[in-house]
């Protein structure tokens, strides 16, 4: 599952619309859409305030095998 799939099926399952995830948020409609259709250059603060309320938050994954 991608991040962008993600996100959209929390929102949905939390009953939001795109307009109310944004609001809730404090990110721009705009952003919420470029996040769902899954655009490849985004900030991660913002991000990270969509995802931190569904109690989750994006970072660095540590990679042991270096």
């Amino acid at each position: 599952m991608t991040l962008s799939e993600h996100i959209k099926e929390k929102r949905k399952k939390n009953g939001l619309t795109q307009i109310e995830l944004a609001e809730r948020a404090g990110v721009g409609l705009r952003f919420v859409r470029e996040l769902e259709q899954g655009k490849q250059t985004l900030r991660m603060d913002k991000v990270n305030e969509v995802l931190a309320l569904f109690g989750e938050h994006l970072g660095p994954v540590k990679n042991e095998l270096l």
